[in-house]
């Protein structure tokens, strides 16, 4: 008789604490600076506003939890508390999700989050991008080895969204969403978002001044050290025509993917030929002249960080000219350049093969096809 007294008190107990337990997923947390404003969770579909789940006000600690006793789904989430959020990347099994940081960092994702391995993961890729430490070919891979189909597609939306020339890492997002979440509402979106996106690229494309298939347009200039070099001279390699100066930051980070491609396959009949924009242009020679001040003494040092530029950076490649005209370059006119870094890859014939390859992966799957 003891025996069944105590084992129906531990059913009754177990029952009083299913009974008290949360069911489906809650996210909950500390934020700082946060007193006593609402916090809201929205339900993120490409395209389309966001549908809102829930809401509840922090209190005069900062504290807040949000219950969905039917769970979330996995998916894209955005959390808003007063003017700022965050996204959260679900793999729907979770249960308790947990925040913890300032509300003025939360913007910048320095967030401390458990309970959501994917959230987790999302928070740390945001910040490497913020950080400028990842690249196009660090967001190739994260889309390639995302469990989460939902995750790989998010990371290349945000960081890749508005430049059409990244068009293959977005549309394997999408690939790999669509085979493993067929008919998502946010698959849907996102196909549309890069469908507008293609479109746009190609009308981009067709007002080009240099298309694939045409022959390139020859070059000759002289490098640092008084030589002069042609494009022409290089026919029968193939040769990425890179466009380039010693000012401009993304050209600088690009370099070293430049460099690594470079190294792996100028023995196998790769060449770069490097057009700097450095220098001086009439607008600024005039404004020197006017003031009866040398502008040669200027130039003089535009060249000089163009040729520290290069050994800094590991150039090693001899093919390195320029007119150290600026943007009134003749070569940057000839092929229509107006934004740098810009580059146009050329078959051994002579002709263009691909227009604007960023990240050393995309430049070697395009070499490869000629090479």
């Amino acid at each position: 008789m003891k025996n069944t007294f105590t084992l129906f008190i531990i059913l009754m107990l177990a029952i009083l604490s299913w009974q008290c337990t949360k069911s489906g997923t809650t996210i909950e947390g500390k934020i700082s600076n946060a007193q006593n404003l609402q916090a809201f969770v929205d339900h993120v579909v490409l395209g389309k506003a966001s549908n809102v789940l829930g809401k509840t006000t922090l209190d005069n600690a900062g504290n807040f939890s949000i219950n969905f006793p039917e769970g979330l789904e996995e998916g894209v989430y955005n959390l808003r508390i007063g003017a700022q959020r965050m996204n959260l990347i679900l793999n729907g099994d979770e249960k308790l999700i947990t925040l913890e940081g300032d509300l003025n960092r939360m913007q910048n994702y320095d967030i401390k989050v458990n309970g959501s391995s994917d959230s987790q993961a999302f928070v740390n890729i945001v910040n490497n991008i913020v950080s400028r430490r990842y690249t196009v070919d660090d967001i190739r891979n994260v889309v390639d080895s995302a469990s989460n189909p939902y995750l790989g597609a998010y990371v290349a939306y945000i960081s890749l969204s508005g430049n059409p020339n990244f068009l293959d890492i977005q549309k394997n997002a999408l690939n790999k969403l669509n085979q493993t979440r067929p008919g998502s509402e946010f698959g849907t979106g996102y196909a549309n978002f890069i469908s507008s996106l293609e479109s746009q690229f190609m009308a981009q494309q067709s007002a080009e001044l240099i298309q694939v298939g045409q022959p390139a347009p020859d070059i000759k200039l002289q490098s640092p050290n008084g030589k002069t070099y042609a494009l022409s001279d290089l026919k029968g390699k193939v040769v990425l025509l890179d466009f380039w100066a010693s000012w401009c930051g993304p050209c600088r980070r690009e370099n070293p993917n430049v460099v690594k491609v470079y190294n792996k396959y100028n023995s196998k009949g790769f060449e770069i030929f490097s057009v700097s924009l450095d220098g001086v242009d009439s607008q600024t020679a005039q404004r020197y002249a006017s003031t009866g001040q040398d502008i040669n003494g200027v130039i003089a040092n535009s060249k000089q960080r163009w040729v520290q530029a290069i050994e800094q950076d590991g150039l090693v490649w001899p093919y390195h000219v320029s007119d150290l005209k600026k943007w009134e370059a003749a070569p940057a006119a000839l092929y229509g350049v107006h934004s740098i870094p810009r580059t146009f890859l050329i078959d051994r014939e002579g002709k263009i093969a691909a227009i604007n390859l960023r990240g050393a992966a995309a430049i070697e799957a395009e070499l490869l096809k000629f090479l």
